[in-house]
């Protein structure tokens, strides 16, 4: 199994991505700790997993949390005695977000509270038991918004994700002797409760859909894919990357640099 043997922490395990990629990660070996705000999700997750025969923990904590964040990895290590992988994937996409003029500055804080400090502070204390533990890897939620912007307006969401393309290439410079690999997952458009409560007409779904080369919505079970191969030792040599999993959308809209 792929991560035999491993400790992984994932952010967000109640819904979508994370609860995918939680159940990915203990289907190939690992042992999980589950973290989500919502305890009743989250220990949901943690029930599938355990139905599937593999060990998992629940903590409830928000990210944007500097004393949660520091006890949901406490936690961890003091359960599992290690910790391999991180996947800082919690994040929000509030319907009050929009263009500079009509958002407001309390849907940017809360934005960027959860989606960038978030990222930051769960970098904060994973590294140094990542280190202790021998290394690993951490991948951190980004969005193909993050590399072109959106069709439709979402500015804090889009600002919050750019800074998690920042975070991650940095980090992944300064820790890449250390034996920490850090690489940003950039998901386009996926059919997630988050997107389409966002997306909540006909016409917004239609103006993403039609800009996708494959002609429809990812799936959160395809995210998890993605993060299970950058939580692997297949990945060994891949730091400090925009891994863009979007069904072309990218490629058919945004211009190499010169």
């Amino acid at each position: 199994m792929r991560l035999d043997g491993k400790v992984a922490l994932v952010t967000g395990a109640g819904s979508g991505i994370g609860r995918e990629t939680a159940l990915l990660f203990a289907e190939n070996g690992a042992r999980v700790a589950c973290v989500d705000l919502s305890a009743e999700a989250n220990e949901a997750t943690v029930a599938a997993i355990a139905a599937q025969g593999s060990e998992a923990i629940a903590i409830a904590a928000d990210v944007s949390s500097a004393e949660d964040s520091e006890r949901m990895v406490a936690t961890t290590t003091a359960r599992f005695g290690a910790l391999h992988v991180a996947f800082n994937n919690a994040g929000i996409m509030h319907s009050d977000d929009g263009d500079a003029v009509a958002t407001s500055e309390r849907t940017w804080d809360l934005t960027m509270n959860i989606n960038a400090k978030g990222v930051f502070l769960g970098c904060k204390y994973e590294i140094p038991a990542i280190s202790a533990s021998g290394g690993g890897s951490i991948i951190n939620t980004a969005s193909f918004v993050a590399i072109m912007g959106a069709a439709t307006p979402q500015i804090a969401y889009t600002a919050s994700k750019g800074a998690v393309l920042a975070m991650t290439r940095e980090l992944a410079v300064v820790h890449a002797r250390d034996g920490i690999r850090l690489n940003a997952l950039c998901p386009g458009p996926l059919r997630t409760e988050l997107l389409m409560k966002f997306l909540d007409t006909d016409e917004k779904k239609e103006r993403r859909l039609v800009h996708i080369p494959m002609g429809r919505f990812g799936e959160a079970a395809e995210m998890a894919q993605a993060a299970l191969w950058l939580a692997s030792d297949e990945s060994s040599f891949v730091t400090g990357t925009d891994f863009v999993v979007d069904g072309g959308i990218t490629a058919a809209y945004v211009t190499p640099e010169s």
